[in-house]
């Protein structure tokens, strides 16, 4: 190694020191936001989901993230993830789903935060009745929470505000 490439080097690793912090949350922001956990669905298990949840009507599955994200009438109500189910959960329903045992969806590892979104348990799924049950919930709390989420600081709609 000459003394330039030394002197570069050198200069590199002064500059890699210096910016270590910097560095360290960059690795730690892109493992959480940016490189996206593969949630690989099967095709067989994708279509028997959405077999059974013609319970409830017409259910459309999107592909998103690596995973599916299932719609009832335009509402995303449930995703489908490593070849397993999750139904939207609001204050109303959560109760049924942690009395069952059932685990929230977490994105990127038992480590990450929990979203909304909690797993359906096997003998729901396979039960139609149970299923639409629990289906109709998750609809619902999705239409809940986008209601919520549609009204200002003054608890409008836009509508009623004039801006729709």
């Amino acid at each position: 190694m000459t003394q330039d490439t030394a002197s570069f080097f050198q200069v590199r690793d002064n500059d890699i020191d210096r910016h270590a912090p910097e560095l360290n949350y960059l690795l730690r922001f892109s493992a959480r936001h940016i490189i996206q956990p593969l949630m690989p669905v099967s095709e067989q298990y994708l279509d028997y989901v959405v077999d059974q949840l013609g319970c409830i009507g017409e259910v459309v599955a999107k592909k998103m993230f690596g995973g599916v994200g299932l719609y009832h009438d335009g509402v995303f109500f449930g995703l489908v993830a490593n070849d397993v189910l999750f139904f939207k959960v609001d204050d109303v329903n959560r109760p049924a789903y942690e009395a069952a045992g059932a685990e929230p969806f977490k994105p990127y590892g038992d480590e990450s935060y929990s979203m909304s979104y909690f797993e359906v348990p096997v003998d729901v799924l396979e039960d139609t009745d149970k299923l639409r049950e629990w289906a109709r919930g998750a609809v619902s709390a999705a239409e809940r929470k986008a209601s919520s989420s549609k009204r200002g600081r003054k608890g409008k709609t836009p509508k009623e505000r004039g801006t729709a």
